[in-house]
């Protein structure tokens, strides 16, 4: 981290009190706007921990320097250390987005290593405001007493700023319903504003569109990493540098011929039918519980049981199956009527064990599944031979329970392994997706 103060026994007091820490390096100081925008392009800290009032005009120059450095360094933490609780400073921090940023008091920051948890929070893309400065933010329409218990409570959840979503998932409603609720915060508290209620409107709303930014960036996450695991990723960071052992069962799915269509088919168009193709088959894996691991092409590769565990992911792996070839089907349809080539399926399923984990480096993560049950699951997929057919090993049959009819192919030897497998192809018969209901 890079520490910016213009007062010498502050800073290094600071500095003497975060070398407590082992897992906190202070590798640059600076003294004013100037020196801290060059020390921050020349070290490029994974964290700046700054005053407000630095020379030369002793305003907001810890602030904006702040806001130039994640400018130039997008994704630098950002700790800024006050000794006025005016929400005002806090609102000016944030009004760019809460995500990687915190506000601590100065006269505080070695309450129960207060600093060092704001130091790792930010780092980390998370935020944090003192507690003062939280009831700072309400303390003005509380005085009035005009809200309801509810609405104080709303309003303490939203000053903090707990996302729109966590809220509404403590209460047991959904984030639109929460929404409507803090218009209608904003609206008691204006029609009745004095001019402490009026700053603390001005105040919620700047803080309610830091967490609407903090979600969107969330949303973001979630769009990059399979589901559920950005939401684990900001409840547990610890998660991040864990690996786990799970027995789950993994599906490969892949399009008989896809060469020779790309071969003959106009490029623009093949694009719609992929862009159709794969949200058909993120639709029927997602109905049943399941991850998209990724998309490869034409390939779909998903787990079920992973990243949260549950004891029925093979039953629930073979309905995605039967759904995929059914939602498939009634894409066919439609692209017969359109001239376009029809995309015939191939899915193998796999049930065992696997070791799950983020791997790669600090540029570029991905969420792994690694082990043999995915390396099986590519090669009984090869097996699902004609178009429309699943296979699977016996491990999937067996935990699927009864009700469905697989047809015996032996062990059979493929690719990669010594000992031959055990391999069983489904008969359930192609369905249209509304009926597929049915056979569950």
């Amino acid at each position: 981290m890079l520490l910016a103060d213009d007062n010498l026994i502050v800073r290094e007091g600071v500095r003497a009190l975060l070398k407590r820490d082992p897992t906190i390096e202070v590798v640059g100081v600076a003294g004013d706007y100037d020196e801290l925008i060059a020390q921050a392009i020349e070290l490029s800290p994974q964290v700046l921990v700054t005053d407000i009032r630095m020379p030369p005009t002793f305003q907001d120059e810890g602030i904006e320097a702040a806001k130039e450095v994640r400018k130039r360094l997008p994704g630098t933490g950002v700790v800024v250390l006050s000794q006025y609780d005016s929400p005002e400073y806090a609102v000016g921090l944030l009004s760019d987005g809460a995500a990687g940023y915190a506000y601590l008091l100065k006269d505080r920051v070695a309450d129960s290593d207060r600093l060092a948890k704001a130091i790792r929070e930010v780092a980390t893309g998370g935020s944090m405001l003192d507690p003062e400065i939280v009831q700072a933010l309400v303390s003005p329409a509380r005085e009035e007493g005009a809200l309801s218990d509810d609405e104080e409570e709303l309003l303490r959840q939203v000053a903090e700023g707990r996302p729109v979503k966590a809220i509404a998932n403590s209460a047991g409603v959904t984030p639109e319903s929460i929404n409507d609720a803090i218009e209608n915060l904003f609206l008691t508290l204006a029609r009745g504003a004095s001019a402490g209620q009026a700053n603390a409107l001005q105040r919620l709303r700047s803080l309610h569109s830091a967490i609407l930014d903090r979600e969107e960036q969330g949303q973001t996450l979630s769009r990059l990493l399979p589901g559920g695991l950005a939401e684990r990723l900001r409840t547990d960071r610890a998660s991040m540098e864990r690996t786990e052992r799970l027995t789950v069962t993994v599906l490969m799915s892949d399009v008989r011929g896809y060469s020779g269509i790309a071969e003959r088919a106009d490029p623009a168009l093949l694009a719609g039918q992929l862009n159709a193709h794969r949200k058909e088959m993120n639709a029927a894996i997602l109905n049943e519980g399941g991850t998209v691991m990724q998309y490869v092409g034409d390939a779909v590769m998903a787990v079920f049981g992973a990243p949260d565990p549950h004891p029925g992911h093979a039953l629930s792996a073979v309905r995605a199956a039967v759904a995929m070839h059914s939602r498939q089907s009634d894409l066919d349809g439609l692209w017969a009527e359109q001239g376009l080539a029809a995309f015939g399926l191939g899915i193998g399923l796999s049930t065992g064990d696997v070791a799950a984990a983020l791997l790669g480096s600090v540029e570029r993560l991905e969420y792994t599944l690694v082990g043999d049950t995915v390396n099986l699951a590519q090669r009984l997929q090869d097996l699902a031979r004609p178009a429309g057919t699943t296979v699977a090993n016996e491990a999937t049959v067996v935990l699927a329970s009864d009700g469905w009819d697989w047809d015996s192919l032996g062990d059979r030897e493929v690719k990669g392994r010594e000992a031959p497998v055990a391999a069983y192809r489904l008969c359930t018969p192609i369905t249209t997706a509304a009926s597929l209901g049915g056979q569950r």
